[in-house]
């Protein structure tokens, strides 16, 4: 009579058959939600560089500006949206994002004002760009303002999880091919992705039109300044 197999060699073929039984489009658990926000992250640090590039040269660059700032939207959303997703799976008490833990107290503590700030900016954006520079009262200050406070309050958000996103986004790049073996809801993560930046794309690309009147608002006023 054949030998059992030993743990160490079912281990492979048990692997192999919960990932055969893994939807690819959901899944990953912690470390799929891991791999979600430092991916999302990076996005967003490259289109804030861009944004921080439109405010240097606002009048120049209003139309950069506004279609940056609208297309922000989507992966700002996915971002709120998986950091979200792992606060509640904490403080309901899912046993992995416990044992994961939480993130260290100082970013606990400004993630609200993160969100808050976060609602603010973009929700006076994109009601300043639909009013027009000459209705515009207290939001540009409001924009201005909440924007300031939302820069700062990032900046210590980026700053504190800097050192993991290395890590994070090797694990995204060391991911085994080969459909068995391929990390549970990889392929959902990356439509979340592509799905966000094509919302925030159209939706800067159908608001265009209402880009005319800031474009010749800050063209009279660098020729007056002129």
């Amino acid at each position: 009579m054949p030998n059992a197999p030993s743990p160490a060699d079912r281990a492979p073929a048990v692997r192999r058959s919960r990932a055969g039984l893994s939807h690819p489009l959901i899944g990953g658990g912690t470390d799929g939600n891991e791999q979600l926000t430092a991916i999302t992250g990076t996005i967003l640090i490259v289109l804030l560089a861009v944004i921080g590039v439109t405010i240097l040269r606002i009048g120049q660059l209003i139309s950069l500006h506004l279609f940056v700032g609208l297309l922000l939207i989507g992966p700002v959303a996915l971002k709120l949206a998986s950091t979200g997703y792992r606060f509640a799976r904490y403080y309901s008490h899912d046993s992995a994002y416990r044992r994961k833990g939480p993130p260290v107290t100082p970013l606990r503590l400004i993630a609200p004002m993160i969100v808050l700030t976060t609602l603010v900016v973009f929700a006076s954006g994109v009601v300043l760009l639909l009013v027009g520079p000459g209705d515009r009262g207290q939001l540009v200050l409001i924009h201005k303002v909440s924007f300031i406070v939302w820069v700062a309050f990032t900046s210590l958000h980026v700053l504190g999880h800097l050192p993991s996103m290395p890590a994070s986004l090797r694990s995204v790049r060391r991911a085994n091919p080969s459909l068995q073996e391929r990390a549970p809801g990889g392929a959902g993560r990356w439509i979340a992705i592509v799905g966000a930046l094509v919302g925030g794309l159209v939706l800067a690309i159908v608001l265009i039109p209402d880009f005319a009147v800031w474009t010749a608002h800050s063209a009279s006023v660098h020729h007056h300044r002129g």
